[in-house]
């Protein structure tokens, strides 16, 4: 068997969920249609998950679900764009972003009164890797365009940004998938980072600001 897979029967059993459960998490949205694989086994058509994606899903939602709704849950998991706005003011102070990374993001889209969700989960994202230090300031000034740019085109989708490197050369760019992706040896993945994570947290963190 597919070792990233793992069988209906065995996530049962380690998570300790329930059938119902499972299926009423589905039919909420808090688990994607397309994490249910039906596969051949010697038993016949079996449901098959992602191991890693549906471990970590179940995860959350059992750690989070006295706190959310259901509802509130499959809002926080959608790879759909927020509708808040805040001010830069807002955005400090509540602790999603610093000043020296919105300064940074303003130095190159310039000054606004609102920022959108999707100007947020821009910069929230160009803090995370500056931060980690995956990313140096002229990748961040490339993110920021390339995000501005191009972000919206994958809308609704679980999108990845991608960085590489060749020779000190970089290049940033979005996809909806880089599983199919292949580069000569000469040719250095940096950074590969899901942009649904970044979404989920941003939307954590913007839920927490609203319930203080």
């Amino acid at each position: 068997m597919d070792d990233d897979l793992i069988s209906k029967k065995e996530l049962l059993e380690i998570t300790g969920i329930s059938y119902g459960q499972l299926y009423r998490w589905k039919r909420k949205s808090l688990i994607p249609e397309d994490w249910f694989i039906r596969k051949s086994s010697y038993t016949g058509q079996e449901t098959f998950f992602p191991r890693h994606k549906i471990l970590a899903r179940v995860d959350k939602i059992i750690n989070m679900k006295d706190d959310l709704s259901l509802d509130e849950l499959a809002d926080v998991f959608s790879p759909n764009a927020g509708e808040t706005s805040l001010r830069s003011i807002e955005l400090i102070e509540c602790n999603i972003v610093s000043s020296l990374t919105l300064d940074l993001y303003v130095e190159i889209q310039g000054q606004q009164d609102d920022f959108t969700f999707d100007n947020i989960l821009c910069i929230y994202i160009l803090e995370k890797l500056l931060k980690s230090g995956e990313l140096s300031r002229d990748e961040g000034l490339m993110l920021v365009r390339t995000m501005e740019e191009h972000y919206g085109k994958l809308a609704g989708k679980n999108g990845e940004l991608v960085l590489i490197r060749k020779m000190g050369v970089s290049v940033l760019f979005l996809t909806e998938s880089a599983d199919q992706m292949y580069f000569d040896k000469g040719v250095k993945w940096v950074i590969r980072l899901p942009l649904a994570s970044s979404i989920e947290e941003l939307k954590l963190k913007m839920n927490e600001r609203e319930e203080e």
